[in-house]
């Protein structure tokens, strides 16, 4: 969907609320005042507080759709493809990390379809990822682990990633990329 930079604006201004408050905690008129407008003149552009929550989520969940599936579809090694993974974690963290808070801390509060919409990605993605995973354990590129303890520790690390890039000051995404990789796959020893 096409957005109007005026609702553009009214999204990035919510998840920074979102993100400092919580979805639950913020309100329409909050959102409205950061605006520097009136609640009413706020639904000239938006429905509803719902209708940005939605557009956040489900923007960055298709991100990371697309990206895994055109990674999936690749003709490189399954550790190529785990290393482009993290890279696209990496990237989507770096430019939208206020948004990620919403992705990882609100989605719950979807309703609908979008609700639906939402988990099935994430499933298909995680699933996408397992079996990438599963196929460089077969190829005796990934040491054998459980596929599970796997995909957990990288995704766990991924997702929580937006909270500690902001505290360390912006460090070098290039950096970030090769550390991040070469620790999440190769470990520290």
């Amino acid at each position: 969907m096409k957005l109007t930079a005026r609702k553009v604006e009214i999204v990035t201004k919510a998840s920074r609320l979102f993100k400092e408050k919580g979805y639950s905690a913020v309100s329409v008129r909050d959102i409205a005042q950061e605006m520097g407008m009136k609640a009413a003149s706020l639904y000239n552009h938006i429905e509803s507080k719902q209708e940005i929550l939605s557009i956040l989520v489900l923007d960055l969940a298709r991100d990371f759709t697309c990206g895994i599936a055109s990674v999936r579809e690749s003709n490189i090694s399954p550790l190529e493809k785990i290393e482009q993974i993290i890279e696209l974690h990496i990237d989507i963290t770096v430019n939208n990390s206020e948004a990620l808070a919403a992705l990882n801390n609100d989605w719950m509060h979807l309703e609908g379809e979008d609700l639906i919409d939402f988990v099935k990605m994430r499933e298909d993605y995680e699933e996408d990822f397992r079996k990438i995973i599963k196929e460089g354990v077969e190829l005796g590129q990934i040491q054998p682990r459980h596929p599970e303890v796997i995909l957990f520790s990288i995704l766990s690390t991924l997702r929580t990633l937006y909270l500690w890039y902001q505290k360390r000051g912006k460090l070098d995404v290039n950096v970030l990329k090769k550390d991040m990789v070469a620790v999440l796959l190769r470990g520290i020893v």
